[in-house]
């Protein structure tokens, strides 16, 4: 009978400034994955202030490359830094084939656990919800600034399109006009289509 491979275990903790220490956490995750035989690649971050996380990266660009079967969090807040970022890597993971788990929080994404399947249910239908918020509040902002006047989008740009129709009646190509001009040439075409 084939020896059952041993499932790869990446542990992600994080704490919010240099002078905390992971121990809490890497000592319950360590001993999760002693319990449950498995192997474990170890990613501390530390710092909460930076938007750029290099660890959490690193652990994304692993987890393509398939180099682990489950992440283990200690909870989701040591995660992810936004409702958005933890369901789009959750889903990432499970499009992956990745188990997902918060170890202290009860959460797994086991596929062969049908509340895990619940789970994924729920969480996308939070991220559409969140989704829906977003496309409202900038509605709601893009209607405000109109009745305050506000012109919305990007502003024209200015050149002289008589010169540019002169150039074209000279023979000049699309191109060669937008070069002498310095705009693009979708500006230039749709200049033309103006009267």
């Amino acid at each position: 009978m084939a020896n059952k491979a041993v499932v790869k275990a990446a542990i992600y903790v994080r704490v919010s400034t240099d002078d905390q220490k992971h121990d809490l956490q890497l000592t319950e995750l360590r001993e999760f994955v002693q319990r449950m035989g498995w192997e474990a690649v170890e990613y501390p971050e530390k710092g909460s202030a930076v938007k750029v996380r290099p660890v959490f990266n690193q652990l994304v660009a692993d987890a393509r490359l398939r180099r682990f079967d489950v992440v283990l969090v200690w909870k989701l807040d040591r995660f992810a830094r936004s409702l958005r970022q933890l369901v789009d890597t959750i889903f990432l993971l499970n499009g992956l084939g990745i188990r997902f788990m918060a170890v202290t929080q009860g959460i797994d994404t086991d596929k062969n656990n049908p509340i895990s399947q619940l789970l994924m249910h729920v969480l996308g239908a939070v991220a559409e919800f969140e989704r829906g918020l977003i496309v409202e509040r900038v509605k709601a902002g893009m209607t405000e600034a109109k009745r305050r006047g506000k012109k919305l989008g990007r502003s024209k740009r200015v050149f002289r399109r008589d010169h540019a129709r002169e150039l074209r009646d000279q023979g000049l190509s699309l191109r060669a006009i937008s070069r002498k001009l310095g705009v693009p040439v979708s500006t230039i075409v749709d200049s033309f289509k103006t009267p």
